[in-house]
């Protein structure tokens, strides 16, 4: 990648051209703006450099917003730094606010233009990188939505796209499938997308959640009753089992089952027959099972309230599905398709910043059917449908835990994040003076020391009254 600069005086071209390139780094230079955007349409750009005056007399910036704004509009993630020794700081801070890198008088000090440029190109390699892998994902993500039906399954993470690989490439397969994983996170939704992709998909789908059954009907509910089996019993009753027949049975919440059910249960996997309720005639079946338990069944052999043959009758193939606090990749893909259906009126409902914020910090340890809740609540107490934090009605964490885990999809922070963040990271003057003093007036680390973004620093020292000018002096 080349660093681009542009300035209409021939000697500060040339002057920085010299001390890039003595330091090995790539540099082009442009003497106007139609030219330098002409070179960002045609050349590999990495960092822009550009003076903010180019008409002779011109001190008040304009020429230089100017270029900046069509810069940024043909490359929003373009990294720009504004250099200048007339521009006022209200003009920097402005820009800095519509998205400039930084910003340096002249005369620049090397050591400290160096730096930055060389961080700039670093990351503007990190986010052509990032951008490609991104690309990769979403065709391979495509590639398997256009090959396999996902039952309406969102996913962004890499770890629910090896799973979803896993669950279609064992689908056609008539073993049984155990879905292992807590409570919301979408365990019956990936068994919608075994059945979907195996050979009896157009075969019944039956659902059960075993757990639920007490003794008294497990045998009724899963194998069925002759009339008069039992009290109350006045005509025939199809038991899941049989009415699953040729097709897919669900067992879920299968941890809960008792002993005494797991007994019956093990019987029909093991011989595909069973003996309705009041009846001697023994049925076969044909059922694919899928089951699917919260519990940790191994734990649960191990304290014996799980028997171990039917553990590994059912556990041919395992699929674990992660807390949606491991894949935090799919929070926001799943915050959309959420709101898209809870839309009031077809109204398009939104998210704030500050309620993305919240949402990729949260832990969810109710995991994907506890996001899916809040946002139905966010949607009915929201206003101008633009949900925001307090919406969600999160219980606020401790401050480590805003921080403890990142996601791809986390947009990089603003000055209004830093400006509403409680309690403020800056007290006053004396701190922000010190921080520049020791980041040699690079306003980039001295902000990364404070906690602040660039723009919220200059935001700061605008409303303490320090002119940029005032602070190079001094430092």
């Amino acid at each position: 990648m080349q660093i681009l600069i542009i300035d209409d005086q021939h000697a500060m071209r040339d002057a920085l051209e010299l001390l890039f390139e003595v330091h090995g780094l790539a540099a082009i230079t442009a003497a106007g703006p139609e030219q330098a955007l002409d070179l960002i349409r045609s050349e590999n750009v990495g960092v822009v450099i550009q003076d903010m005056n180019f008409a002779e007399g011109e001190t008040s910036g304009q020429g230089g917003s100017t270029l900046f704004r069509a810069i940024h509009a043909l490359d929003p993630d373009l990294p720009v730094l504004l250099m200048t020794a007339w521009t006022s700081l209200e003009t920097a801070v402005s820009l800095m606010r519509e998205g400039a890198a930084d910003y340096f008088a002249k005369p620049w000090d090397d050591t400290k233009l160096l730096a930055t440029v060389k961080t700039l190109l670093h990351m503007r390699e990190l986010a052509y990188e990032n951008r490609r892998v991104r690309s990769r994902r979403v065709h391979a993500r495509r590639a398997v939505a256009d090959r396999h039906a996902l039952c309406g399954l969102v996913y962004e993470s890499d770890v629910m796209h090896e799973l979803v690989l896993l669950a279609v490439k064992v689908a056609p397969s008539d073993a049984p499938v155990l879905i292992s994983g807590p409570n919301g996170c979408g365990k019956e939704k990936l068994a919608d997308v075994v059945h979907a992709s195996s050979r009896r998909r157009d075969q019944p789908f039956v659902k059960v959640n075993a757990g639920g059954l007490p003794d008294t009907l497990l045998e009724a509910e899963l194998f069925g009753a002759e009339p008069g089996a039992y009290t109350g019993a006045t005509k025939l009753r199809i038991g899941r089992f049989e009415a699953a027949h040729r097709g897919t049975l669900f067992l879920d919440e299968l941890g809960n089952l008792s002993l005494n059910g797991q007994m019956k249960l093990l019987r029909v996997l093991q011989t595909g027959e069973f003996e309705r309720v009041g009846s001697s005639t023994t049925r076969k079946v044909d059922v694919r099972v899928i089951s699917a338990s919260n519990a940790d069944l191994p734990a649960m052999i191990a304290a014996g309230t799980f028997r171990e043959d039917l553990y590994f009758r059912l556990n041919v193939i395992e699929l674990p599905v992660p807390s949606l606090a491991e894949r935090a990749d799919d929070i926001l893909p799943l915050a959309t398709c959420f709101l898209d259906k809870l839309a009031p009126d077809g109204t398009p409902l939104t998210l704030a910043d500050d309620a993305i914020e919240a949402l990729l910090a949260y832990e969810w340890p109710g995991n994907v059917r506890e996001l899916e809740n809040r946002l139905q609540r966010a949607s009915l107490v929201c206003r101008d449908a633009v949900i925001r934090e307090l919406d969600l009605g999160l219980p606020r964490p401790e401050p480590k835990a805003r921080t403890k885990r990142t996601s791809s999809a986390a947009r990089a922070p603003s000055a209004d994040d830093h400006a509403s963040a409680s309690p403020p990271v800056i007290a006053d003057r004396e701190q922000i003076e010190a921080a520049l003093v020791n980041a040699q007036g690079v306003v980039a680390k001295a902000a990364a020391d404070l906690g602040l973004s660039r723009q919220a620093l200059y935001r700061r020292m605008e409303r303490l009254g320090m002119s940029l000018e005032r602070r190079l002096r001094e430092s």
